[in-house]
């Protein structure tokens, strides 16, 4: 039987790495062996920072909660004790979209939690 030569394959993996580094600076978007290394440490930054984002998000939440807390004569911690304490199961995420679009509401949360912790 003939044999098949690995070239056509090897164009293929070496063309979608390449594409993977389409506008990349100078010698890492056209030499394959350059490109490679660029490519896999921005997969890699990637992927870490997908972790990251949720980290950062949450950090923030965490942040424009305890400022709304504040005009509200609270702690975060106390603020968010009064809240488990009072049996009210509102995420992060909602919170801070209170604390800052309906400042009211938080308010009433903020009262609530108060009068749980007191």
């Amino acid at each position: 039987m003939a044999r098949i030569k690995g070239g056509l394959n090897a164009k293929k993996k070496h063309n979608r790495t390449l594409k993977l580094a389409k506008g990349y600076r100078g010698a890492r978007s056209k030499q394959y062996r350059v490109a490679k290394q660029s490519v896999m440490r921005a997969l890699t930054s990637a992927y870490a920072g997908r972790k990251q984002k949720k980290r950062q998000f949450r950090q923030l939440w965490i942040a424009r909660i305890n400022a709304a807390a504040r005009l509200n004569g609270l702690s975060y911690s106390k603020f968010m004790y009064g809240l488990k304490v009072a049996g009210i199961d509102v995420n992060r995420k909602m919170l801070a979209e209170l604390a800052v679009n309906d400042a009211d509401g938080f308010a009433k949360l903020a009262e609530i939690a108060k009068s749980k912790i007191a």
